[in-house]
């Protein structure tokens, strides 16, 4: 290490905070509009020797985060600081972190532990990854839940292929359009529903197909775009409402990824599945790890640093300080498509 890079190190070390301010949630809300998050200080406990802090520049508010303080997930502990995915600097920790620009997420952070909504976050080492070059920081935390879920959705399915179709149900959603971004990014065609006549919002490395399931037969439209074949993977972000179209349009032996439900209970076609030889995947996002987290994106990280996959534009309008904390989370759970983050320091 050079002499002023030690300087910065011991210059980080000396300087490591004392204290931790960020939003606080006590109890669990009857209600998003009744969300409390309250702004407390709070000590720093020590870090292990696997651990980095973190100065917090970004903290993405995700609807887990909202569904999470409502008690819709009943394994989320009181008193929290919520917040799954982070952007900001290293300030303490292992040498060769120190002063690096990280961002990271988690199914823990903010759910089961401490989150990423306050100054200062403590995780393991393994669960941060280098902001890649060209990506802003506000941009690098907002890259965590979506693109999580669409990996890992389809690395369980098999990753397509170039020359496979990906059939995306829900396709202008954050997690729709980072499954366009992955599966275009490896060669695969991409064919994306929406409720409605809109085009496709968001970056893809080739053309993306849209359907309007508002007023197309989907599955016949998908029939005709892959030669009476069908899709090889289904990647139903929406869930039952687009059940029935994903699974009518699936491929001899393709697969299905689910992510999300409104109404839990669909009516499965047994004879339709196994004379298909379908595979169905679901996934859960919560149950990741920070440390399995920062793996799959440090898998994700060339595609940013290539621009094959670029991170979710960040509007001034939708970055809020903490002490605006409830109209981001409003904002959020609303009709709101932005990508929303709250900024610690401002």
């Amino acid at each position: 290490m050079s002499p002023a890079s030690e300087a910065l190190v011991r210059e980080a070390q000396a300087a490591r905070p004392q204290t931790v301010r960020g939003l606080r949630l006590h109890a669990k809300a009857a209600t998003y509009a009744e969300i409390a998050l309250p702004i407390e200080e709070r000590p720093l406990r020590p870090l292990a020797a696997d651990e980095v802090l973190v100065e917090i520049q970004a903290a993405a508010v995700n609807p887990s985060d909202a569904k999470a303080a409502t008690g819709l997930m009943p394994y989320a502990v009181f008193p929290r600081t919520p917040g799954r995915d982070f952007a900001g600097t290293v300030v303490a920790g292992p040498t060769s972190l120190i002063g690096k620009q990280v961002f990271g997420s988690s199914g823990d952070l903010g759910i089961r532990q401490d989150g990423a909504q306050a100054s200062h976050l403590i995780v393991e080492a393994q669960a941060v990854v280098e902001v890649p070059a060209g990506v802003r920081v506000e941009e690098a935390s907002g890259i965590g839940v979506p693109f999580v879920t669409a990996w890992e959705g389809l690395r369980r399915a098999g990753l397509p292929k170039a020359g496979e179709t990906v059939l995306i149900l829900g396709l202008n959603g954050k997690v729709g359009q980072a499954a366009a971004q992955i599966a275009s990014w490896r060669g695969a065609k991409v064919i994306g529903v929406t409720r409605r006549e809109e085009p496709y919002a968001g970056h893809a490395s080739a053309p993306v197909e849209v359907i309007s399931a508002a007023d197309t037969d989907v599955p016949a439209r998908v029939r005709e775009l892959t030669s009476g074949k069908g899709a090889d993977i289904v990647f139903n972000t929406v869930g039952d409402p687009f059940y029935e179209i994903g699974q009518k349009s699936m491929a001899v032996g393709g697969r299905a990824i689910f992510i999300a439900v409104i109404d839990r209970f669909v009516t499965f076609d047994i004879l339709a599945f196994y004379k298909g030889r379908h595979t169905y995947v679901g996934i859960d996002t919560i149950a990741l790890s920070s440390i399995e987290t920062g793996a799959i994106l440090r898998d994700l990280a060339p595609g940013f640093a290539e621009g094959f996959l670029k991170p979710f534009p960040i509007k001034p309008s939708a970055i809020y300080p903490l002490t605006d904390a409830h109209a981001a989370y409003q904002a959020v759970m609303g009709s709101s498509r932005d990508r929303v983050v709250l900024v610690p320091g401002a």
